[in-house]
């Protein structure tokens, strides 16, 4: 089913953002909350906001126009999602509260209507026994903000039917995001990856190897730098398999089983695949104009970046600690 109307449930920043996201796509969008004065106190804050996005550039022009003409608010989460093509729950990020909200949900929309959860850690099949019609509920989890992230994580639970998945996915292709369709499992994968970079960060500062702020230094200006660009499979093809297996060599002599050599990796190397230096990588076979244009990509990109970074400056840093 082709999607054209939405409802937000939940009008805070996550979910206005999406709001903005889908309404400068040109779908019509309706704000709603548990109080449905903080739905219209929402929209005053979304209108205002494009304004000030596109006066400095951040939207593009016109999409004033089209935040103030597609989104409304008013009534209650009830009367919201009475007869939308899709319903995006985005309320805080607790089970009793998810489930409470999606119950109501499904029992006011119409029974072929589309309901989302932006839950970031929550699995599918412990949110989906709250909706009715489970086949037609799915994650859709964008981040904040959404007006400028534009990757979205999408879980199917065991119910949910193939005709929900390919309708989202157009609904995002159309607002300009990229959606990944990833397991039913805690976490998902944006935040087992952040969480688990945030833990190993962690440890380096309580051991005394460096400082929180060194430590950030050291990730938003080397491996942090490319992630705009590659994820952590292309990085490795282009810096070579068998260089990352020796690399795991030290990190599993210093630190044991939890950072020994992942068997993948040790696999694509007893096979000989190298990356990019050979032809055969993680993701794929390279062939020789595939990788150059690979190399030259990365060039350009890296120099882009390195220039946006000068041209924005340092980001504001907040004042030391006084203990």
């Amino acid at each position: 089913m082709p999607i054209s109307t939405v409802t937000i449930v939940g009008a805070g920043y996550m979910g206005g953002g999406i709001a903005q996201v889908l309404a400068i796509a040109g779908f019509d969008v309706r704000l709603a909350d548990v109080d449905v004065e903080a739905a219209d106190r929402s929209l005053a804050r979304l209108r205002q906001e494009a304004r000030d996005f596109e006066d400095q550039g951040l939207f593009a022009p016109g999409s004033t126009a089209l935040v103030e003409e597609n989104i409304s608010a008013g009534g209650t989460i009830e009367e919201a999602v009475a007869d939308v093509d899709f319903i995006e729950e985005a309320v805080f990020e607790r089970l009793d509260v998810k489930r409470e909200v999606l119950g109501r949900i499904s029992e006011h929309a119409r029974p072929d209507a589309i309901i989302g959860t932006n839950t970031s850690t929550i699995p599918v099949k412990e949110l989906e026994s709250a909706v009715r019609n489970p086949e037609r509920f799915l994650t859709v989890h964008f981040s904040n903000p959404a007006p400028f992230i534009p990757g979205v994580e999408l879980v199917a639970g065991e119910a949910t039917s193939p005709e929900t998945v390919t309708s989202v996915k157009e609904l995002l292709a159309r607002s300009g995001n990229e959606g990944a369709q990833v397991a039913d499992t805690p976490g998902m994968v944006l935040n087992r990856l952040q969480y688990v970079l945030m833990k190993e960060a962690t440890a380096i500062v309580e051991e005394g190897v460096a400082t929180a702020d060194d430590v950030d230094t050291i990730v938003r200006s080397t491996f942090g730098f490319r992630l705009g660009f590659f994820g952590p499979f292309a990085i490795a093809d282009q810096a070579g398999l068998d260089v990352y297996a020796n690399c795991f060599v030290t990190f599993e002599d210093a630190f044991g089983e939890r950072l020994a050599t992942p068997a993948m990796l040790t696999e694509a190397v007893a096979e000989d695949r190298k990356g990019v230096k050979n032809g055969q990588g993680l993701l794929g076979d390279y062939d020789d104009a595939t990788r150059d244009e690979l190399i030259a990509y990365r060039n350009r990109a890296y120099a882009k970046m390195a220039q946006l970074l000068a041209e924005l400056g340092p980001a504001p840093r907040p004042a030391p600690r006084a203990d």
